[in-house]
């Protein structure tokens, strides 16, 4: 069984950036699709970003698209999310998350398609 671990969330400025980090335990970590969801309060939880195994291919909520950018990092078991242009409405807790499933099979936005959940780090960012 997986185990993510989620850091670097805190509070920043409208305007600014922050980078999350999130670390795979149980092997495997370059065949795993990963993605980042966020859940503000009082909403569900949405996709945020998603991207392949190889790091070659990423696919984003039209939210955050030309704002954030998912990447990865296999000889670490990681992935990354950099957060720029944060906005008030970005506030959120941000999980990690990973499937076996090919990033080609996803279903774009899906939470479903992802088996392996972290605890998730809170981002707030205030205006």
């Amino acid at each position: 069984q997986a185990q993510l671990v989620e850091s670097g969330g805190g509070l920043v400025q409208a305007g600014e950036s922050l980078r999350l980090s999130c670390t795979l335990s149980g092997g495997a970590f370059s065949r795993r699709t990963m993605g980042w969801f966020r859940q503000a309060p009082g909403k569900e939880r949405e996709f945020v970003a998603a991207v392949a195994g190889t790091g070659d291919s990423t696919m984003y909520a039209d939210s955050v698209k030309g704002r954030f950018t998912i990447s990865r990092n296999n000889a670490e078991n990681s992935v990354f999310l950099q957060m720029s242009s944060l906005k008030p409405e970005d506030t959120a807790v941000y999980y990690c998350a990973a499937t076996w499933m090919a990033f080609w099979g996803l279903t774009p936005g899906s939470q479903a398609d992802f088996t392996s959940w972290g605890q998730g780090t809170q981002v707030t960012v205030s205006s």
